[in-house]
């Protein structure tokens, strides 16, 4: 089994069928071929086998979900694609460092991780890029920085493979060390951390009900750059549970 069996790319309200074949066959030649479509405008047609070329067993065996949630919630690590600066800022990564982290992440035997992919015009929504452990641009041309769905899919697809490649070459090193493996919780648990945060905090009065602010995106941008462990994770939600019960 490779380790790029463990990742999905994910493409979000996708409006045509050919961006799809193309981002199929980008992902075929860099040898990926877990694909997620979540609430596609359009679902596969002819149009998007064709354009996958040699690659349309990949769109055939697509995943459809109908929200991001549902896409990424067996996974441990989540990177979004974002082209432009947000107002809350989040850690970002070169398209070298995300290859290097999926990698990473894929070779442990749990994990499985996401890279997702916007709309083609405007990309993915703030509230989806918070659900993303880390960001990802494409530092293109300044003057010129079209890159269609395909383009962009094709580059990290590629950082991907090169990561992968320079792993297997290494491979003796890892054989050799003593590396013991960090167990992450999927974006599930996470979600349900946050929600279960969210309360606790409204009952003790620090979030008013009426009046949140930012406080919630702020916590979540915390809590994804310190990138919580499954035994840490264990931890919050028995502190949480003990304010709880105290407040009872």
């Amino acid at each position: 089994m490779s380790y790029l069996d463990n990742v999905k790319i994910v493409l979000v309200e996708t409006s045509h069928t050919g961006n799809m074949g193309s981002a199929a066959r980008a992902m075929k030649t860099m040898g990926l071929t877990n694909l997620c479509l979540v609430n596609p405008v359009i679902k596969p047609d002819s149009q998007s086998i064709s354009l996958a070329a040699g690659a349309s067993d990949i769109i055939k065996n697509a995943q459809i979900f109908s929200s991001l949630e549902q896409a990424i919630a067996d996974c441990t690590l989540v990177i979004g694609t974002s082209a432009r600066s947000r107002s809350l800022q989040w850690p970002h990564l070169t398209p070298k460092t995300c290859g290097d982290k999926i990698i990473q992440e894929a070779t442990k035997s749990y994990a499985q991780v996401a890279l997702v992919f916007g709309r083609e015009r405007v990309g993915l929504t703030n509230e989806e890029l918070q659900k993303c452990h880390y960001h990802v641009g494409i530092p293109a041309n300044p003057d010129y920085s079209s890159l269609n769905l395909a383009m962009s899919v094709q580059v990290l697809c590629y950082e991907i493979r090169m990561s992968m490649l320079n792993l297997e070459n290494n491979i003796s090193e890892q054989k050799n060390g003593n590396m013991s493996e960090t167990e992450f919780p999927i974006d599930a648990d996470i979600e349900r951390f946050y929600q279960h945060l969210e309360q606790t905090l409204l009952h003790t009065g620090f979030i008013k009900a009426n009046h949140p602010g930012q406080i919630m995106g702020r916590l979540r941008r915390l809590f994804t750059r310190a990138r919580i462990e499954q035994q840490e994770l264990n931890i919050l939600r028995g502190i949480l549970t003990s304010i709880d019960k105290t407040l009872q």
